[in-house]
């Protein structure tokens, strides 16, 4: 990094904070053992073929999980979900698989978590090196809606938000 583009790090989080985005629970299976972990940094990419990008953060403890897994599961929060969000975004593993949340197996393997906005379920295609993440692309095998009445958990200037309304 040059001076010129050397940026305060507290700066720019607080100035990528400003745009809302929506709060998500990438799931895998790894070993036959189902993970999750909050993330936001979560992008579609392209629709032919339809493309998903994940970001994982190398000093996550789920990195290396993301390494060995073939396929990721992007389930979309609902605004009553933020206490999967908080679980999913804690260190360590849960002690029941899930957290103890409702989930069933995707038709590749992984986990869908009962009622998400909407999921998508993606087949490992590549991995990036993106600075301190690892960009995982997946092209979406299959995708659905949850329930179409619920708002969406959203994420902004560090905090959960919710819309005023479904208008």
């Amino acid at each position: 990094m040059t001076k010129e583009t050397a940026v305060d790090q507290r700066l720019f989080r607080d100035v990528m904070g400003t745009f809302a985005t929506g709060v998500t629970v990438t799931t895998i299976n790894v070993d036959d053992q189902p993970y999750g972990m909050t993330m936001n940094a979560v992008v579609s990419l392209s629709l032919d073929p339809p493309l998903v990008v994940v970001c994982v953060q190398q000093s996550s403890s789920m990195h290396e999980r993301f390494l060995k897994a073939d396929a990721f599961c992007v389930n979309i929060l609902s605004s009553d979900q933020k206490p999967i969000s908080d679980l999913f975004a804690a260190h360590g593993d849960p002690e029941e698989p899930m957290g103890g949340f409702d989930y069933s197996n995707g038709k590749i393997g992984t986990p869908v978590l009962a009622g998400a906005l909407a999921y998508a379920e993606c087949r490992v295609s590549e991995r990036l090196p993106g600075g301190d993440h690892t960009i995982v692309i997946g092209e979406a095998i299959d995708v659905d809606f949850g329930s179409e009445d619920d708002l969406p958990l959203l994420f902004y200037r560090g905090k959960y938000r919710r819309l005023a309304d479904g208008d």
